[in-house]
């Protein structure tokens, strides 16, 4: 491929996707963003074939907004047909997607549908690069919304919590570069490994909320949680900042 690239990046104006969308221009690639705000939906199909045309790569990092586990599969069960579909039609020469460290362990919840989704991705014609990621840093303040008044209730488990521009920076390199066989699935993780109850804490004092650590009961997969199955593996590049120097950062 030329130096120059063309991707499609599916969930552009998410979470993760904004900083992949940041990352691959700022290599100087061309990139297509695809969501709804773009008029692209992956679900319906509406402007995805437009989309595509052209395109050499797809980067998915589109996601379900709710953790409910059927409804999350049967989103990425569309989705991952319609990439396929669209994709091969339009010569696109290989799909990578953001993953969850732990996925192929989890039994239940939006884990389990993030399982399904590269089970899904892997069964179809084009060729599929999975890269697994911690929980983002970004990630806590969606745990600390979830209060009741001023009191967030959030659970005392173990992460290696990283930060979204560090996972797209990775998620480029695996989507772009030469590929290895016989590897490991690639994990990113952050440098240390923190509690996500003391981390919301810490967020939690800027905004005025006070963060009650729980044992994570009633979650799905909260035990094999606890006993650090969604913790990276051996393999994996730890990478900064650490949820204190990234939330310093912060405006």
């Amino acid at each position: 491929m030329n130096n120059t690239t063309t991707v499609a990046v599916a969930g552009a104006t998410g979470r993760l996707g904004r900083h992949v969308v940041d990352v691959l221009t700022e290599r100087g690639h061309r990139v297509v963003p695809m969501s709804r705000a773009t008029g692209v939906d992956v679900i319906t199909g509406e402007g995805l074939a437009e989309a595509l045309t052209g395109a050499e790569i797809v980067i998915d990092v589109a996601s379900w907004h709710a953790s409910e586990q059927r409804a999350a599969t049967e989103f990425f069960r569309t989705s991952a047909r319609n990439l396929h579909d669209h994709g091969r039609k339009a010569g696109v020469a290989r799909i990578a997607v953001a993953s969850i460290i732990g996925v192929d362990r989890a039994t239940a919840g939006f884990l389990a549908a993030k399982k399904a989704h590269e089970e899904l991705l892997r069964s179809g014609p084009l060729p599929v690069r999975v890269l697994r990621a911690a929980q983002f840093h970004e990630f806590v303040g969606q745990l600390v919304d979830w209060r009741q008044g001023d009191v967030a209730h959030v659970p005392a488990l173990p992460s290696q919590l990283v930060a979204c521009r560090t996972v797209a920076e990775e998620l480029a390199d695996l989507a772009l570069g030469e590929a290895v066989p016989g590897t490991p699935v690639p994990e990113i993780a952050g440098p240390r490994k923190e509690i996500l109850a003391e981390a919301a804490a810490l967020l939690g004092a800027r905004r005025g909320v006070q963060v009650v650590g729980v044992d994570g009961s009633g979650m799905p997969d909260a035990a094999l949680a606890a006993e650090g199955a969604f913790l990276p593996g051996p393999h994996a590049v730890l990478a900064g900042p650490t949820f204190q120097e990234w939330l310093d950062a912060q405006p």
